[in-house]
């Protein structure tokens, strides 16, 4: 895990000065949470474009991924937001400083399919749930939707799968947990870069896409589930 880290690390990265005073302070509460396992973090670029496309079981899936990556990769990751919680005052204030893109849900919101688009063409790493939303039963994959290919085809970018397993004990779907264990283990895989060809426009594209997509990230489920003590 240590070795994973890389002596470059400090070299190259995108982190502003918001980032580098509350990168800290997240992984220390992260891993007062968790006693956490990492795998892979070497497929996240260390510069340039990148997709993270991960297994959703927690509301906590998103700040710990985040923690997780700017700690390791010194890498600013930008989530795809409800425009809602942008309107509360001080998620909206943390949003905004950490330079999150709100999005309309349940709409076809071209402006922030648009902006996202965008902003990985700018050399940016964004995180996307391609299941959309929390599972209710983690363990196996919900169905996986087409704005990850929509998001990833027109940009090219490499889409790093993310397995994420031990958050769903601590926040599920239901609510906040707590319960034993008191610090449980939380796995993180990242694997091999999906590379992003083939036309957003066709629909065989799109659907050959997504196969690959829900394919690499059942793989990635089960690597964070044997990371954390809990294999299938």
């Amino acid at each position: 895990m240590t070795a994973e880290l890389g002596a470059d690390r400090a070299v190259r990265g995108d982190l502003d000065g918001w980032w580098r005073f509350g990168v800290p302070i997240a992984d220390l509460i992260v891993r007062a949470l968790f006693r956490v396992r990492v795998a892979g973090i070497h497929h996240v670029p260390l510069e340039g474009p990148a997709i993270l496309a991960f297994v959703h079981v927690s509301v906590l899936d998103g700040p710990c991924l985040a923690a997780e990556v700017a700690w390791r990769r010194r890498r600013t990751v930008r989530f795809l937001v409800a425009f809602e919680i942008f309107r509360v005052p001080v998620s909206g204030w943390f949003l905004r400083r950490y330079r999150q893109i709100p999005v309309r849900r349940g709409k076809s919101d071209a402006g922030a399919l648009d902006e996202v688009i965008a902003t990985i063409r700018r050399g940016a790493v964004a995180a996307i749930a391609p299941e959309g939303t929390v599972n209710p039963a983690p363990g196996s994959l919900q169905r996986i939707r087409s704005g990850i290919a929509r998001i990833a085809l027109p940009t090219a970018a490499p889409v790093i799968p993310v397995g994420i397993w031990g958050t769903q004990h601590r926040w599920p779907r239901t609510g906040r947990r707590w319960k034993r264990p008191f610090r449980p283990r939380l796995g993180f895989a990242f694997g091999p870069a999906i590379g992003s060809s083939g036309n957003a426009s066709a629909q065989d594209d799109i659907d050959a896409f997504v196969t690959r997509v829900r394919e690499a990230l059942e793989r990635q489920l089960a690597e964070a589930r044997s990371l954390a003590g809990d294999p299938a």
